[in-house]
């Protein structure tokens, strides 16, 4: 069995998973409501609740996996990317646990975890296939050959879908998490009444939504008072936006790389546009989709857990110096 840990932003998380990528438990702690006065995340906040909540999590995680800790055979824990401080709580009770049982730990790249959710269940994804990543600080296609590591294919050249999703919902005075109420909104409204840009820069399979969110902006100030009154058309039309070019781009990259499996990751592949559009799409290309549970699409340990059955662990006591990395 292995415990995962995941503490990259601001969920406290812990998982058990067996080597044949069964979830044996996945506990998520959330500080959404923490945060929700202050309208996005704030690291020093959130790396203190981390710190209250981290073994109480891990805890949790065996206690709902039926296991103690002695059953434990290898310790994993995200090392980055993310914030500097969250990770380093995750880091250093990763290390202390393994150290205090003599067990191995393997450190484990956040966006790998992403690109690998899909291996987890019992119908995983065998590679090769595409891997789309739409996360609030992340967003590429990749190809993936082998379990143990991917190819990026094309990146966002500024924010990620998920913090166009935010700063969008901000815009329209949405609460926070901005993406999932941005998304909710978009179901009461009309997505042909506002034309926005597809932004598809250069002839790669890169990404660019700032000059998208900075569109919703002028429209916005330029509809005045009546903003209010077409919130969810607004929403709705922005929404298709942002998904007509995941879209994109992840079918582009399938022709491209003459693929025809396809997995999507990271917490924007829990919108519901994204969801449908990708499903229709793949239906009609013959593509075949792998889209993890909701649990599993947002930041969880269960992934963590799952992409270090492919990895190398260390050796106690190699894994002491092991620091995070706050950037891919």
């Amino acid at each position: 069995m292995i415990l995962g840990i995941e503490t990259s932003c601001d969920d406290t998380c812990a998982a058990a998973v067996d080597l044949d990528g069964r979830v044996l438990s996945n506990v998520v702690a959330s500080q959404g409501l923490l945060h929700e006065r202050y309208g996005g995340v704030v690291p020093e906040i959130a790396s203190r609740r981390h710190l209250e909540a981290v073994d109480a999590v891990v805890s949790d995680a065996l206690e709902r996996a039926d296991a103690s800790l002695s059953a434990v055979e290898t310790v994993a824990v995200t090392s980055g990317p993310g914030l500097i401080g969250a990770l380093l709580v995750g880091l250093s009770s990763a290390k202390a646990l393994a150290a205090a049982q003599g067990l191995p730990l393997v450190a484990v790249d956040h966006l790998h975890g992403h690109v690998t959710a899909s291996m987890l269940g019992e119908a995983p994804i065998e590679p090769p296939y595409v891997c789309l990543v739409a996360s609030g600080g992340h967003t590429f296609v990749a190809r993936v050959d082998e379990r143990a590591s991917y190819a990026t294919l094309g990146r966002t050249l500024d924010d990620a879908a998920g913090e166009a999703f935010d700063k969008g919902a901000r815009l329209l005075g949405l609460g926070y998490p901005g993406g999932p109420a941005l998304d909710r909104l978009a179901r009461e409204g009309d997505p042909e009444v506002f034309g926005f840009p597809r932004p598809l820069p250069g002839d790669g399979l890169d990404f660019s939504f700032s000059g998208l969110k900075t569109s919703l902006l002028y429209r916005v100030r330029d509809l005045g008072e009546a903003a209010a009154r077409a919130r969810a058309d607004l929403a709705a039309s922005y929404q298709a936006a942002v998904v007509d070019v995941l879209v994109a781009r992840a079918l582009s990259a399938l022709e491209q790389q003459r693929l025809t499996s396809l997995a999507v990751g990271g917490g924007v592949a829990a919108n519901s546009r994204l969801r449908a559009r990708l499903a229709e799409a793949c239906a009609d290309r013959g593509i075949d989709l792998w889209i993890p549970d909701m649990a599993l699409c947002t930041d969880n340990a269960a992934m963590i857990a799952g992409a270090a059955r492919f990895l190398d662990p260390l050796p106690y006591p190699d894994y002491l110096a092991l620091d995070a990395t706050a950037r891919p």
